[in-house]
């Protein structure tokens, strides 16, 4: 039995126990609610705390009037991402290129559910969950308040777990509905106009939760990537992925996970340093290893056995810029740079002195090794390539650059027992603090909406913790906190996150988001001054906010079930 057929017993079971209870009565007993499976927790606790908080009534006024247009701006790009998706979508089941079904369309990984949503780690996720939640329903409640509407609770839905919080207003004075049972017991819906509130109160009610989660991503992302990750270094790029079992390395306590950070008085940045010093040491030779576990460095004696030779001779291809000069000869990532001009590039620290001889519009005869293939079995080939010019952080240099991202290839195993492999450590954190330069255009705010799920490579980021964590160390301010600052930094990544995801969502123009409401509101209210007919502003602005939910819902009936219907479930 897998997970998901687990967790669909679980949930069936769980609902019908929520109907049982319903039933008898027993909910009602305890002012719940059900929605189906879903739970409407009510509470009347916390109404003097509003009205404290809602006292500074031209504050909150002005807070929510500036979402307004923040509101449409997320209704716009929201709006345009699903109508990109579904073409996208559409294209590739015309092209027969529709992607496999994937952890990417999962039901469960579209709802922002700790536990349920595989990308989202649940403690940082639930306390994350619990703030958005919050911040969301109680600047509706406070706003409620600054505009004299009563509010008749508060409190959670629930469906096994926490998946929203709401702030029940007075719908009569709201939106001047009012519901009573009538001598058969029946519920029937009246409307008052005299009592409805004006579109301005509306808004500004609907627009303030969404205000509330864009503030605190605000926030919660201005302390992420300025002092918190400004107080975070990483330790090497190197790390112990085998130890062979008796070596001298797993006597003397070396230990997968481990990272290097230096041999004898050699500081450690990358795999390659390991390798290339080990090769110089004599076998006996006692060699100091500085390791580190949970980012305490200890030293260990380890003593060289016979030099290990590597079949691959040459600079690794991890990666190859786009629109550059390797690119369109056809360079691909795993190859090996073994010649340049004939220049051999061992060590591979040759590359980068070779390169900085070089000048732009120079050609150079490239010699390469295949992914995948050795130099004994004879098989490089070459590229002629013209260099482009080198440039960096928009300056621009004499050099010439040809556009190949390089490091270490793979396992490299050494003669101390240990075989050694590279996570780009270094690399990876300063593009986290690049992000922020990057928001002046859509490529910033597209990482910040997919970092957790995608990061920079289709790996996400999940935060700083479990084997990611080893290759930091916090430094400066965050030394003394140890641990500590990565449960900051795990913390306010994903605080920030769900509260701009959560934001961004409720900004969609679908009743019954708040961003449907709206869409709604404004578009009786623009039809009404065209034809001065309020019937006809009604049916109309209720169809085309209807029509517009079902192209939302639509839309994310099609990503989920799309890949299947195509490749099968």
């Amino acid at each position: 039995m897998n997970s998901t057929t687990i967790a669909l017993t679980v949930f069936l079971l769980y609902w019908a126990i929520v109907s049982i209870l319903n039933k008898r009565g027993i909910l009602e007993k305890y002012n719940i609610s059900t929605y189906g499976p879903v739970l409407m927790i009510r509470t009347q606790r916390g109404q003097d705390l509003l009205n404290t908080l809602a006292r500074p009534k031209r504050f909150w006024r002005l807070f929510a009037t500036i979402g307004i247009p923040l509101m449409f701006i997320g209704m716009a790009a929201m709006f345009l991402i699903i109508i990109l998706s579904d073409v996208a979508l559409i294209s590739s089941f015309q092209n027969n290129a529709m992607p496999e079904p994937g952890k990417f369309n999962e039901a469960r990984n579209l709802l922002l559910i700790p536990g349920v949503n595989e990308f989202i780690p649940f403690t940082w996720g639930l306390i994350a969950l619990i703030v958005t939640l919050v911040v969301h329903e109680f600047s509706h409640a406070i706003l409620c308040r600054v505009e004299d509407i009563r509010v008749k609770s508060m409190g959670l839905l629930v469906a096994i777990v926490p998946i929203g919080g709401f702030a029940e207003p007075d719908e009569e004075e709201l939106f001047g509905i009012s519901k009573e049972k009538n001598e058969y017991g029946e519920i029937v819906t009246t409307i008052n106009p005299d009592k409805v509130a004006t579109r301005h109160q509306r808004t500004r009610i609907l627009t303030a939760g969404v205000m509330a989660n864009f503030v605190v991503a605000f926030v919660a992302f201005l302390l992420l990537f300025g002092p918190v990750l400004g107080a975070i270094e990483p330790l090497s790029d190197t790390m112990v992925v085998n130890v062979t079992p008796g070596s001298h390395a797993f006597e003397a306590g070396i230990r997968e996970g481990m990272v290097i950070t230096g041999i004898d008085d050699i500081s450690v940045q990358n795999a390659h340093d390991v390798i290339l010093y080990t090769s110089t040491v004599e076998p006996g030779s006692i060699v100091k290893v500085h390791a580190a576990k949970d980012r305490v460095v200890s030293i260990y004696d380890v003593k060289a056995g016979e030099k290990v030779e590597e079949d691959v001779i040459g600079v690794y291809v991890r990666g190859v810029v786009e629109n550059s000069p390797a690119k369109a000869a056809g360079f691909e990532e795993g190859m090996y740079i073994v010649k340049i001009d004939n220049t051999s590039m061992q060590p591979p620290e040759q590359f980068i002195l070779f390169m900085n001889s070089t000048k732009a519009g120079q050609t150079v005869h490239v010699e390469v090794l295949p992914a995948n293939q050795t130099l004994k079995q004879n098989s490089t080939i070459g590229f002629d390539v013209e260099l482009a010019q080198y440039q960096y952080q928009d300056e621009t240099y004499e050099k010439g650059f040809l556009g190949v991202e390089y490091g270490s290839g793979g396992v490299l195993s050494t003669s101390l027992g240990i075989s050694v492999g590279e996570f780009p450590a270094t690399t990876y954190l300063h593009m986290l603090k690049s992000i922020p330069s990057m928001l002046d255009g859509p490529a910033g705010w597209i990482i910040i909406f997919g970092l957790p799920i995608i990061g920079f490579a289709g790996e996400g980021f999940p935060g700083f913790s479990g084997t990611l964590a080893q290759f930091y160390q916090p430094v400066g301010w965050g030394e003394p906190l140890g641990i500590g600052l990565f449960w900051i930094a795990n913390t306010l990544l994903w605080v920030g996150w769900l509260n701009f995801y959560v934001g961004l969502f409720n900004c969609l123009p679908a009743v019954p988001l708040d961003g449907g409401h709206v869409f709604r509101d404004y578009t009786h209210s623009f039809v009404l001054r065209i034809t001065g007919n309020e019937a006809k502003a009604e049916r109309f602005s209720g169809a085309l906010a209807g029509t517009f939910s079902l192209v939302v819902l639509g839309s994310f009936l099609l990503m989920i079930f799309g890949p299947y219907i195509v490749h099968g479930f």
